[in-house]
């Protein structure tokens, strides 16, 4: 099966892609913080990324959806840093404390192809946002090595719907989270009070370029897979997110519906979200999405 990524290859426009986006790094404003800076000099924004990505861990993750782990895993490469940086982030120490090794384009081409060859189902870039370009990069060099496995577009949620047309057709599976419904707790727990409008456009945007999530032998190929955290005393908004993605995305959209939330980071010294999550809580939210009339819904 030749992916569409392949296609591109083959014409020349994942180059085309590929140099538009790079060029755009002069003056970084490929996620919504708009930070100008040029990066192709080595300057650093919000995400404290220069030129080249940097790379926490790679390996077979078992820990995903069904349908991006089967048997031999999903091919997680986690890039260090992150452009929303939350307060109660469980993995604090790669996104704001940018833990990992800078990479080149053949270092990254080479995880992917390594990954590949262990059996991974899929290439599941982690918190990519603010290193596409140089995944671009890499991608240009790792389809004429062999490259052939869905890619999955694995973020936050905050995105730049402009900036992800450019790249129609590059990811096979898009991965967002929802996390606020609220511009209110979106300054407070990310600072980017624009997060939920942001999301919006950006899901709406995923979604028209793959589609729902379409499952050969039950593992994914193509479409859009939303994670939603519920959190403590509904900071999150539940039900209005479920709401918008059953009425303006699909009833039919695959949603992870994650009941893990904890506090990490600096979420213990803040008196709504420095606990758990009650059973109750999550059976509500459980009910809210059903009641919103979603049918793929993954607890």
């Amino acid at each position: 099966m030749e992916r569409q990524y392949q296609r591109l290859f083959h014409s020349k426009k994942l180059h085309e892609i590929r140099d538009k986006a790079v060029k755009m790094l002069e003056n970084c404003k490929i996620c919504p913080r708009n930070c100008g800076v040029n990066r192709l000099k080595n300057e650093k924004g919000y995400c404290h990324t220069g030129r080249n990505a940097k790379v926490a861990a790679r390996h077979p993750h078992f820990g995903e959806e069904p349908p991006l782990v089967g048997r031999m895993g999903s091919g997680t490469i986690f890039f260090s840093s992150c452009n929303l940086k939350c307060i109660f982030c469980q993995n604090y120490e790669i996104s704001h404390y940018n833990i990992g090794t800078e990479v080149t384009s053949k270092d990254l081409s080479s995880m992917m192809l390594e990954l590949q060859s262990m059996g991974c189902h899929n290439i599941n870039f982690v918190t990519p946002t603010h290193v596409v370009p140089q995944i671009l990069e890499a991608l240009t060099e790792a389809v004429p090595a062999g490259l052939h496995l869905p890619l999955v577009y694995n973020c936050g949620g905050y995105e730049k719907a402009d900036f992800l047309r450019i790249l129609n057709g590059v990811f096979d599976i898009y991965m967002p989270d929802f996390k606020f419904w609220d511009e209110k707790y979106a300054k407070k727990y990310c600072d980017a009070e624009d997060y939920p409008e942001k999301a919006r456009e950006a899901i709406k945007e995923m979604h028209r370029q793959v589609g729902d999530l379409a499952l050969d032998k039950h593992m994914a190929q193509k479409g859009i897979i939303v994670r939603h955290l519920v959190m403590p005393e509904n900071v999150s908004g539940t039900k209005n997110i479920l709401n918008f993605i059953a009425k303006e995305i699909s009833p039919s959209t695959y949603l992870n519906l994650m009941n893990q939330y904890r506090p990490c980071y600096k979420a213990y010294n803040d008196e709504i979200i420095n606990r758990k999550i009650t059973r109750h809580e999550f059976i509500q939210a459980y009910e809210q999405a059903k009641e919103a009339g979603l049918t793929r819904i993954y607890k």
